[in-house]
């Protein structure tokens, strides 16, 4: 476990741990984090390199972590990190529990995502690892 500190726009110090398994040849980064971690693209791309430079090849992150404005599909947040992990060919799942999200955009946007399988929404970190790694 590497415990690392971003800081965030407001100069807020934020704590996370970065736990970096290799399961079935597959670096995996789970990320642990009490706080929101994802503010911005340039958040997620910071993250994306530091977890890469570790040697993973998918991160796992927690609904919490992801600010309420990548739920907000008219942000466009979470396209933009979408393209970017799949730019740079980063697998990522994000746990939690969805069914919370009304919008059938959103629902809709989930759904495409899991199909496609580069990003992935999930219930557990076990789910998350499990398709991950295959």
């Amino acid at each position: 476990m590497i415990p690392f500190l971003n800081l965030i726009p407001d100069q807020q110090i934020v704590k996370m741990e970065i736990n970096i398994t290799e399961i079935n040849g597959t670096g995996i980064a789970e990320i642990t984090a009490d706080n929101i971690i994802i503010h911005n693209v340039q958040d997620a791309l910071d993250l994306m390199a530091d977890c890469g430079y570790q040697g993973a090849d998918g991160i796992i992150l927690h609904e919490k972590n992801l600010t309420a404005d990548f739920f907000e599909l008219k942000t466009g947040l979470a396209g933009e990190v979408l393209q970017k992990f799949s730019n740079y060919r980063m697998k990522m799942a994000v746990v939690g529990d969805f069914t919370k999200f009304e919008s059938k955009s959103l629902r809709d946007f989930i759904y495409e995502s899991n199909k496609a399988g580069r990003t992935i929404f999930v219930n557990s970190t076990e789910e998350a690892k499990e398709i991950l790694t295959k």
